[in-house]
């Protein structure tokens, strides 16, 4: 069964029949293969799948990092593909939260900096301050440490306060957990879910039996096409 959405007021991430090809020389490779998918409103969706199957180019189309072949994406109602990249970012500044596996953040400033600069990017919002958005993770004693300087956990926890920086609608997380000691993920996923309850929509890109524990629904990825599962048959994609 693909896992293609119904139109639901409640629908804040949505994507339509998404194709992503890659061309080298005359090789061609098709990474996704008519993918379409919905997140509601408080709602956390973790999408697994083998590596390969197209999890973070799904991701980056979702985020509007990276364009679609085909099909569309569209974040509170707004399409944010197929329009030029200045136009995308300004949406994702405003929209969407985006936690990256590599962490996203600036290496050459402070953690407190980097969210800041996240925040300049919205015009006419009121900002959360970077000092309260630290405390909500967990290292508000952090704030002028550069990355470097913080452990894993602490990377982490920073990585998220930045996605937060501007209270965005749709939260995006590649892997949010793959490099953390058992404690330290379950804080991590907490904290998602926690933004879920305030009503935001979570998407998990993972391999962790933890976080597609903790997520409403599950959206298998193979091969470059998308198929809603269980909890029960998600574990013969990891």
């Amino acid at each position: 069964m693909t896992a293609a959405p119904s139109h639901n007021d409640d629908d804040v991430l949505s994507a339509r029949e998404l194709y992503r090809f890659y061309r080298a020389g005359e090789e061609e490779t098709l990474a996704l293969r008519g993918v379409s998918l919905r997140v509601r409103r408080g709602e956390t969706v973790a999408v697994v799948g083998p590596s390969g199957a197209g999890k973070s180019t799904l991701l980056a189309c979702l985020a509007g990092l990276d364009e679609p072949s085909g099909g569309e994406v569209r974040v509170d109602g707004v399409r944010i593909s197929h329009r030029p990249e200045t136009e995308r970012a300004r949406l994702r500044a405003r929209h969407v939260g985006v936690l990256l596996q590599t962490r996203n953040l600036l290496p050459h400033l402070s953690v407190r900096d980097n969210i800041r600069v996240a925040q300049h990017a919205v015009r006419g919002r009121p900002a959360v301050a970077a000092e309260a958005l630290l405390e909500q993770v967990g290292i508000g004693q952090r704030g002028r440490a550069l990355p470097r300087q913080l452990s894993g956990g602490e990377l982490a926890r920073a990585g998220l306060a930045v996605a937060l920086a501007n209270s965005p609608a749709v939260l995006l997380a590649d892997e949010p957990t793959g490099e953390l000691d058992g404690e330290t993920e379950q804080l991590v996923l907490r904290m998602l879910r926690d933004r879920a309850a305030d009503g935001s929509a979570v998407l998990i890109v993972t391999h962790s039996a933890e976080a597609v524990r903790i997520a409403d629904r599950v959206v298998m990825l193979d091969d470059g096409r998308a198929q809603e599962g269980g909890k029960e048959t998600s574990h013969a994609f990891r």
